[in-house]
């Protein structure tokens, strides 16, 4: 799955210049806090946000939630640092239903 399939867009309708260009709507991530169940894991030669995500939520598509609970790690790419602590979130379904609740989904 493609990493923007699921942010929705528009079409431009008040600018003469980009009339009927398309753009993301801005996205956001709700705050993930600590929990005891949280699972932590080094990064491994490979590993990536939407793998981890796929074997820990059996949904690739939840990279995101990985990704922001280590807002310390580089966010400009999907592979993890080598060796460096992973937190992956446990309550995953209270997390989705957050972001669905801040962004109107």
């Amino acid at each position: 799955m493609a990493r923007y399939q699921q942010i929705p867009t528009v079409r431009n309708i008040d600018s003469k210049q980009q009339l009927g260009k398309r753009r993301y709507i801005n996205i956001k991530y709700p705050q993930i806090p600590l929990s005891a169940e949280d699972t932590y894991v080094y990064g491994e030669q490979g590993d990536r946000f939407d793998i981890l995500a796929q074997q820990y939520y059996g949904d690739a598509s939840l990279w995101w939630v990985i990704s922001s609970a280590n807002g310390n790690l580089s966010q400009d790419s999907y592979y993890l640092p080598l060796t460096q602590q992973i937190r992956i979130p446990a309550n995953v379904g209270a997390i989705v239903a957050q972001y669905n609740s801040i962004n109107g989904g």
